[in-house]
């Protein structure tokens, strides 16, 4: 126990109740709060007013973000050199900086990275030259192919003797190359703008597109986007995150080497599951963010705003929502940091264990939100107060990267899995 003399104020920091940071570690946060605040956040709101293609023309001021960002160097160079369980909450708090930021570019610039990331995982240099400064995106889901591609086990998942979703977008595999057909969703982010692209979809590697147990053959590659036969659709017009450009990718005999291939036939659900373990648990970190600014905005509102003779603040109620607003934060810190430090240290992780965080998040920060925009009033439905902006962009969250009724589904299942793997039952 820890004993003071005197009655003192907690400590406490940009990320709420931290326990203490090392200097790198806050000269680190104060360097992302600081492009979140002069960069972002502007960028994001300039971005919001402007129509989908206006956003991806060339000349609009959405591709400043990738220059700005490359100056800070916060990269996956630099968590290597941190020890593992630093480096987990200095990711946590950057992501966080950056969906305080603006939540469509905190995810723009970080699906860019994507493709780099993977070909450093599998150690292919020409991939990693081949993706180094390009706007990247993570092609995964179909039109008629998206929650389905986490279908794993058809035995249990699937309608008894059909095969399963061959999607929209895909491959033949030869000897030497593969030829890709189709499109991807229209909800691919960085989809609009990308130059390349990790990408996932069913394969034919001479015996058909589906196996002997009905599930997909498939196959992932890292996609350069300027080929012969590479087309993109219009950009999505969309409710939220209007600053993160997403649209269709079109295919139409598109070759290329199949040294491309980052995971073939046996490897591919092992690669999907990896790559899905990693990526809502930056939603976590982003989200968490949209929290915090939904609840800075209605802290600083609450102590300018008069009502009933007094500051909003000076309300019990007022005190009780906005102290519910602060709980709410903590716990989406605590889960996203939670999520990600499994993901990136335990030895055997699961996207559906991930996307327990994802929704946990993500549906406490909607709750934040709507409550700060609720304090608002009137106010919080006019464009002249951010906080109408944020609910927008909140909302998008409980489908993206996964609807929460499908993951928390999911996770059901995988409770059950685990169980009859003998969990819980010592």
């Amino acid at each position: 126990m820890k004993l003071s003399k005197q009655l003192n104020l907690p400590a406490i920091s940009m990320s709420g109740f931290e326990t203490p940071l090392s200097e790198e570690e806050g000269a680190i946060q104060q360097s992302a709060h600081a492009f979140a605040r002069d960069v972002l956040r502007p960028l994001g709101r300039e971005l919001d007013g402007m129509t989908a293609e206006q956003v991806v023309a060339p000349g609009s001021p959405y591709y400043s973000v990738f220059t700005e960002a490359a100056k800070l160097g916060l990269d996956s160079d630099l968590l290597a050199q941190l020890p593992p369980d630093m480096a987990v909450r200095v990711e946590s708090m950057v992501g966080e900086e950056m969906g305080w930021g603006d939540a469509g570019l905190a995810v723009s610039l970080t699906v860019t990275a994507f493709p780099g990331e993977m070909a450093k995982t599998v150690g292919n240099q020409e991939l990693i030259d081949l993706c180094a400064g390009k706007i990247g995106c993570w092609m995964i889901t179909h039109p008629d192919k998206g929650s389905d591609v986490g279908a794993f086990d058809l035995k249990r998942e699937w309608p008894q003797g059909q095969p399963g979703n061959k999607g929209n977008m895909f491959a033949k595999v030869g000897a030497d190359e593969i030829v890709i057909n189709g499109q991807c969703s229209a909800w691919v982010s960085n989809g609009a703008v990308a130059q390349v692209a990790l990408a996932y979809m069913t394969a034919d590697y001479g015996d058909g597109f589906i196996g002997a147990d009905g599930r997909p053959n498939g196959v992932a590659m890292i996609v350069p986007l300027d080929l012969p036969g590479v087309s993109k659709g219009k950009p999505l017009e969309k409710i939220g995150q209007r600053s993160l450009p997403q649209g269709e990718v079109y295919f139409d005999n598109v070759r290329i080497p199949k040294r491309f291939a980052i995971a073939l036939q046996d490897e591919y659900y092992g690669n999907v599951a990896s790559a899905w373990s990693f990526a809502g648990t930056h939603m976590g970190q982003m989200f968490t963010g949209v929290a915090r600014a939904a609840f800075e905005m209605a802290l600083e509102y609450c102590n300018q705003r008069k009502q009933g003779g007094q500051l909003l603040m000076d309300h019990q109620l007022t005190r009780y929502r906005i102290g519910d607003m602060l709980r709410r934060v903590e716990l989406c810190r605590a889960v996203a940091r939670r999520s990600l430090a499994y993901a990136r240290l335990t030895p055997q992780g699961h996207p559906w264990a991930t996307a327990s965080g994802k929704v946990t998040v993500t549906e406490e920060a909607m709750k934040v939100v709507s409550e700060a925009l609720q304090l608002f009033g009137g106010n919080g439905l006019t464009r002249e107060y951010p906080i109408e902006k944020l609910f927008r962009d909140a909302r998008a969250a409980l489908i993206e990267d996964g609807d929460s009724y499908m993951l928390t589904t999911r996770l059901g299942f995988l409770a059950q899995q685990m169980y009859e793997d003998g969990w819980t039952k010592n």
